[in-house]
This record gives C-alpha cells, structure tokens and sequence, in this order.
C-alpha cells in the first residue's frame, strides 16, 4: 500500500464528444487502483465495447438513467455494476450518464470485492449484491458531493478501508501473477509452479481461486491485452504476433477471435474500452 495525495483533480473536457473525465493528481492509495470520474455532459450516449482486459472494472452510476450491459450472461440493466475478469466482449450503452469507474488489478481485487473471484467466473453483476448497504451508502455520498476531487476522495477513503479489512492473496499466487504480467503472458505453467515451489495442480487450484481465472488462462489474457492495444496502435497483424509471443498469425488470429468475437484487423478499427 502506499499513501498519495487525491485531494486534487485533474480533468479533461472534450468539446467534440461532451465527455467530461477526472482524475486524482498523484493516483489512489493503493496499489493496484485506478480512478476516474466520468460525465456525459451534452447527452451524446455511450456505446462501447468493453474487451476482455487484466483488470476488475467497478463502476459506480451517479443517478441519471441506468447503463444496459450486454455481456455472455445476457442483457442486463445496472447503475453500478462489477465486470469480473472475463472470457468474452461485452457492450456497455446508457444516456446521461455520471459516475466513478475503479479499475482493479486482481491483486487489488481480491482483498475489495468481498467474494473469491472465482465465484464472479467472468460475470457482470450489480455492485450493492456484492457489497449491499455500503454500496448504497457509498453511491449517496458521491451523489450528495458536489465536485470530482470530493468523490474521488470518497472513493479512495472507501477502497482503503475495505482493503484494510479484506483477505490478502497468498504470496505464491501475488508473485505467479507478477510473473505472468512481467512477461506478458509468455510463460508455461510448469515454469510458474516451480518458482514457487508448488505443483501444478496446487498451483492451478490456488491461483484460479484467488485471481479468478487459470493461471493459463490469465497468460492467455495479458498477452492478448497487449496485442489489441498494439493493433490499435496500427501495427500490423503479423508483428503483433511475433512480437506479442503467439506461434504465428493464425495462432493471434484464434485469440482474438475467441476473446473478442473479431477479427485482428475488425479490432484494429473500432473504438474500445482500451482507449
């Protein structure tokens, strides 16, 4: 954990698509957190793509109309919701909306949520079923607060609290993970378990309750967020795969597809929750 200043705000406005975005000068006080405040300021909507990324998103709505969320459990219509790690794309649309997004490691994530990230198995489900009164209590003191720098301080004051009363992940599993993202996924499981001194099988039982995916599984993950965030650079399909450590094109080609429900060069295109 370390301590930062979130007293202050920095905050963008862009004219062309009305979207107003804060974020705390210095980061949140723990590590493994991002935040920002978001607000549709001339009602241009949102409709997004959200891919499957290395990262817990939890977003919490500030009144204003709900955001539909159409995701592999179906369509879904949430204020506040959590978007576990998943196994597939989801669509996020709403009008109107304000609110504070909190993106999480799953590091961070496990010692938050309140729930074995695997019990989540890639779902998208409403934020006050997993934290109940105190995310209704958490929702109306943002509502109530009248500037970004308040409800992103609100926000981190939460988090810490909940962070100093929540579990914390095995060292094995926190450093197998480290690895895996040090790496970018290129890495064999065999090779993971022996750094720790654990068998396969432990190891794959341990990680997958803790961070909520396979340790595979995650490899597969952090190297294809790299790959799609360098498509969208505009590298081409083959370097993205040499570089990016798939055995060739077809091999990024089958993740993508998986993952995305695209193909490379669809990603490559579109506007996504990576940008």
């Amino acid at each position: 954990m370390r301590s930062q200043e979130v007293g202050t705000t920095s905050t963008d406005r862009d004219a062309e698509d009305g979207w107003e975005v804060a974020r705390p000068l210095g980061g949140a006080s723990l590590d493994g957190v991002r935040m920002a405040g978001f607000r549709d300021r001339i009602a241009a909507g949102l409709d997004m793509r959200v891919f499957p990324q290395p990262s817990v998103i939890v977003i919490i709505g500030l009144g204003g109309d709900p955001l539909t969320v159409e995701s592999a459990t179906g369509h879904q219509s949430m204020s506040s919701f959590v978007a576990a790690l998943s196994h597939g794309p989801a669509r996020v649309r709403g009008e109107r909306f304000e609110g504070v997004e909190v993106c999480l490691s799953p590091r961070a994530a496990y010692g938050l949520l309140g729930v074995s990230p695997r019990e989540l198995d890639g779902a998208v489900i409403g934020l006050e079923d997993l934290w109940g009164r105190h995310e209704r209590r958490l929702r109306q003191e943002l509502t109530d607060a009248t500037t970004w720098r308040e409800r992103l301080a609100l926000t981190d004051e939460f988090l810490t609290k909940r962070a100093m009363e929540g579990p914390s992940m095995s060292p094995e599993v926190a450093a197998t993970w480290d690895t895996i993202v040090a790496r970018r996924g290129r890495t064999r499981v065999g090779d993971l378990a022996a750094s720790c001194g654990w068998s396969r099988k432990r190891l794959w039982s341990r990680f997958s309750a803790q961070i909520g995916l396979t340790p595979k599984r995650a490899a597969m993950l952090v190297r294809f967020d790299h790959a799609a965030r360098a498509l969208r650079a505009g590298e081409s399909a083959g370097d993205v795969a040499l570089v990016c450590g798939y055995a060739d094109q077809p091999h990024l080609h089958r993740d993508v597809l998986a993952l995305a429900g695209c193909t490379p060069g669809a990603l490559a295109g579109r506007a996504t929750s990576a940008d």
